[in-house]
C-alpha cells in the first residue's frame, strides 16, 4: 500500500486470519521504516516515532518537514488513524490526494476510514479507485473483499480475497496488521464467511487452511453438509481423511 509497511498495516481481513484472531480486518497502508543511519532526517525521525507507536510525536515531527509531500500527509493521517481520530486522519489522507491524485495508498486509507465508520459503499468505491491506480495492491484487494463481506456480497468477497491471495500468499497472516474488526455480524453471516474462506483456500491448494475455516463454519452453525460435500472447490480435499473425519463428526456449535 508506498508499498512497504511498518510493519504491514493497510487500516486494514487484514486480515487476520488465524482462527483465534478477529475474522476480518481492513488493512492500512504503511510507509517504509526509517533506515538506521547516523544523521536522521526529520522524516526518518518521524518514522521511528511511528514504529515505536509514539504517534503524537510522529505527527509533530512530520508536520515540521518542508515541503509537505503526499507521503508526509499520508503518514500524518496514519498517525491520527492509529490514535483513533478518524476525522483528522481522513483530512490528512485527502490532503495527500490533493498533492498527488494518483497516490493509491492514501486513497486506500480513505477507504479504511469509511469502513471504520461503516460506510461500506463509500469504502468499496475508494478501494476500487485505489485498485484502478495500483491493481497489484494485495491489501487493497483484501480490504475490498472485507467491505464486500460487510455488504453480504459473498461472491465478490471471494473473488477479491482470491486476488489478494494470488498477489501476496501471506496477506491474511500479517501479524503486524491492525484494523477494525467487523462487528454486529449474525452467526449465519459468520458461518458463510468461513465457508467462503474455506473454498478460497481449497482452490489455492492450501488444504490445512481450508480445513480450519471449514471447521469454523460448521462450528458457527453451517447446516447444509451436502452443500459442503458437493462444492467443486473441495474436489481434491474430499479425498483426504481429514475432510472425511470432519464431515462425519458432530460439530461443536459455538
Amino acid at each position: 500500500m508506498v508499498s512497504a509497511r511498518i510493519p504491514a498495516l493497510s487500516l486494514m481481513a487484514t486480515a487476520f486470519l488465524a482462527l483465534a484472531a478477529p475474522f476480518a480486518r481492513a488493512q492500512l497502508t504503511f510507509p517504509a521504516p526509517a533506515p538506521r543511519v547516523a544523521n536522521l532526517t526529520p522524516e526518518q525521525k518521524g518514522d521511528i516515532f511511528m514504529a515505536r507507536k509514539m504517534y503524537r510525536e510522529a505527527i509533530e515531527t512530520y508536520s515540521g518537514v518542508k515541503p509537505m509531500t503526499a507521503v508526509l500527509w499520508d503518514k500524518i493521517g496514519i498517525s491520527y488513524h492509529q490514535l483513533g481520530d478518524l476525522n483528522a486522519a481522513k483530512k490528512c489522507y485527502e490532503r495527500a490526494i490533493r498533492v498527488d491524485k494518483k497516490y493509491a495508498d492514501a486513497i486506500n486509507n480513505v477507504g479504511t476510514v469509511y469502513y471504520a465508520q461503516k460506510k461500506y459503499r463509500s469504502a468499496i468505491a475508494a478501494y476500487l479507485k485505489a485498485l484502478r491506480i495500483s491493481p497489484d495492491s494485495a491489501s487493497a484487494w483484501s480490504n475490498l473483499g472485507t467491505a464486500y463481506y460487510a455488504r453480504k456480497r459473498f461472491d465478490e468477497m471471494t473473488k477479491a480475497y482470491t486476488k489478494a491471495l494470488e498477489l501476496d500468499p501471506g496477506v491474511f497472516d500479517q501479524h503486524g496488521a491492525v484494523g477494525t474488526r467487523m462487528e454486529g455480524r449474525s452467526v449465519e453471516d459468520r458461518a458463510r464467511y468461513h465457508f467462503e474462506m474455506a473454498k478460497m483456500y481449497a482452490t489455492a491448494g492450501k488444504n490445512d487452511m481450508a480445513l480450519q475455516y471449514l471447521r469454523k463454519a460448521l462450528e458457527e452453525g453451517l447446516k447444509d453438509k451436502d452443500k459442503v460435500i458437493q462444492a467443486k472447490e473441495f474436489t481434491t480435499l474430499r479425498e483426504t481423511q481429514e475432510f472425511k473425519d470432519l464431515m462425519a463428526a458432530e460439530p461443536r456449535v459455538l
